[in-house]
């Protein structure tokens, strides 16, 4: 099961607050704060979109090239879908990519070393 939207190439968090009682979340993987809210998941869904044209539209408007998501590299290079696979789990687990490459990377060579 999935815990993100995703959108023209865009991935957005699924949240919620138990507080407010509303779903929540943000596009996942680019520089620029991006969020959006609903009271049930079609709503949700619906404002991740809206959220997404909103972006790029408010991007075009400015002149400014869009973020993309998942580029493919942070010091290393990996293709894109390992970066997205790597980015969702950290998001999902509350880690730092930075943590999460460096494990995997740890429990690699400690694996090859054996």
């Amino acid at each position: 099961m999935s815990q993100t939207l995703q959108y023209k190439g865009y991935d957005g968090s699924v949240e919620f607050s138990a507080e407010d009682r509303v779903l929540h979340g943000s596009l996942l993987g680019i520089r620029d704060s991006v969020v959006y809210e609903g009271a049930d998941v079609d709503g949700l869904e619906s404002n991740f979109r809206a959220a997404v044209d909103e972006y790029l539209a408010f991007c075009a408007v400015e002149g400014k090239i869009p973020d993309q998501p998942f580029k493919g590299s942070f010091n290393i290079r990996v293709g894109p879908d390992l970066h997205k696979r790597a980015a969702l789990f950290a998001e999902e687990h509350n880690q730092k990519l930075n943590a999460v490459v460096s494990k995997a990377l740890e429990e690699f060579l400690t694996q090859a070393n054996s």
